[in-house]
């Protein structure tokens, strides 16, 4: 891997090598923190999870080929190279740091409460119809998975689009420090993680963060229908451009035309006078939104008109993500993967376009501290404020979301199911053919099962 050689990777994580020295201008083949994904010439890092030591794994990873391991426990003498530091966790960070910086590349960093992942998507489907684009895989935006994103870059790479999450005070400076964005781009700011940053504000100081470590002359992309975000001011020098369906946004939309699950025909107006008429092809205004992230971050990058269309037209499905699943039966709504209040309002929207009965299965939304009940009873309001006929809650939490939307209408539905299991068992008895469903939790429920299981119904 370029540049990653021993002692370069010792100096950049500031440890102390224990080995071979005739091995130390070697470079490495891969970088990984899972023993089992270890290859002949591949760096281990050893990080400890919350009930497993990495290091009892190092044995494996020599015999399996690791050039060198990093290790911050002393591990004595020993018939292979290894690296001792002070927290493997550090470590991984100071080696991704090490080896971005390797790269002459354009860096698109994201962050924001709510569809960081489908944003990423859909800039990713716009730089891509000009450059070669690296981007982030699923999820994988903490302390972990975006220095596996990083050490993902290759020779052939334009552009790196990372995603940035975060839940704590502190964290973003970590991971910004190590992408260094040339441009950053905020999707919003909710209530996601309020658990730990207490207020909106806090979450809105902490998500900014990412901008101290923009590059010099970098862009700051903005959504300004946000009400935080709308207020930003200059930061080392670079006013935020903005994006969003207000008129006094740079990038917007209009003329919107809803294609029902098909997805949402627009104009999109660019700077100067530019606009086009396309079709946003996954259903919901928050797609348009994304949309917009994705032109601004493709003209900011010097892609024409015509190359932002098609990539925004061109943006594929994603499982567990506003995957619209057609069976015989039914119409699937696969929105699965995670979670909050404001994306599970922008779901429901979705499928308030359809035509039909409208059957919302919505499981517990996690990291929400003291008023859980509060947002999950606010989330069942507005479910039945959109007339949606049948409110599945499923999970302990799930209870508040069915009382709030058995209480705004009575022509809203509501059942409880404890369990998925418990939801499984009557299925049968609650869902239609021809319902339209959305199907929509925070990660851990692993409501991919229910999916799965509508699709054989």
């Amino acid at each position: 891997m370029k540049n990653l050689t021993l002692e370069n990777i010792t100096k950049a994580c500031q440890g102390t090598y224990y080995g071979d020295e005739s091995l130390f201008c070697q470079e490495v083949e891969g970088v990984v923190i899972d023993s089992r994904k270890v290859k002949p010439g591949y760096l281990f890092v050893a990080i400890d999870g919350v009930k497993v030591n990495a290091h009892k794994f190092i044995p494996d990873t020599v015999k399996a080929g690791a050039l060198c391991v990093v290790s911050h426990e002393d591990l004595g003498e020993t018939d292979f190279p290894y690296i001792l530091v002070e927290s493997t966790g550090q470590a991984l960070l100071d080696i991704a740091k090490l080896y971005r910086d390797s790269f002459d590349i354009k860096v698109v960093g994201i962050t924001g409460s709510a569809g960081k992942t489908s944003t990423k998507e859909m800039i990713a489907s716009v730089v891509s119809q000009k450059y070669s684009v690296h981007k982030t895989l699923g999820n994988f935006n903490n302390e972990w998975g975006l220095p596996i994103t990083i050490f993902g870059l290759e020779e052939g790479h334009q552009v790196a689009i990372l995603e940035m999450g975060v839940n704590h005070f502190g964290e973003m400076r970590r991971l910004s420090s190590v992408a260094s964005p040339d441009i950053c781009v905020i999707t919003n700011i909710g209530v996601a993680h309020l658990e730990f940053f207490k207020t909106r504000e806090g979450i809105y100081r902490e998500k900014t963060q990412m901008i101290q470590d923009m590059k010099s002359g970098g862009k700051i992309i903005l959504n300004g229908d946000d009400d935080l975000l709308s207020q930003t001011a200059p930061i080392k020098g670079a006013s935020p451009i903005f994006f969003g369906m207000g008129e006094e946004n740079t990038f917007r939309a209009g003329h919107m035309r809803p294609q029902g699950l098909k997805g949402t025909a627009c104009t999109i107006y660019l700077p100067e006078d530019i606009s086009f008429n396309c079709i946003v092809p996954l259903p919901g205004i928050h797609m348009v939104s994304n949309a917009l992230a994705g032109a601004a971050v493709g003209y900011a990058l010097g892609l024409t008109p015509e190359e932002i269309k098609a990539g925004i037209e061109g943006l594929p499905s994603i499982p567990g993500r506003n995957n619209i699943i057609k069976t015989e039966r039914l119409m699937i709504l696969d929105d699965c993967y995670n979670a909050n209040p404001v994306s599970m309002k922008a779901s429901i929207d979705v499928l308030d376009m359809a035509l039909g009965r409208k059957v919302a299965i919505l499981g517990d939304m996690g990291e929400l501290g003291d008023n859980t009940g509060e947002l999950h009873r606010e989330v069942g309001a507005y479910a039945a404020e959109k007339g949606i006929d049948l409110v599945c809650g499923i999970g302990k939490i799930s209870k508040e979301l069915v009382d709030g939307a058995e209480n705004r209408s009575d022509a809203t539905q509501g059942v409880w199911f404890e369990s998925k299991a418990d939801f499984l068992a009557a299925m049968g008895e609650i869902i239609k053919e021809g319902d339209n469903i959305l199907v929509k939790a925070s990660h851990g429920m692993q409501f991919t099962e229910i999916v799965e299981a509508l699709q054989t119904f």
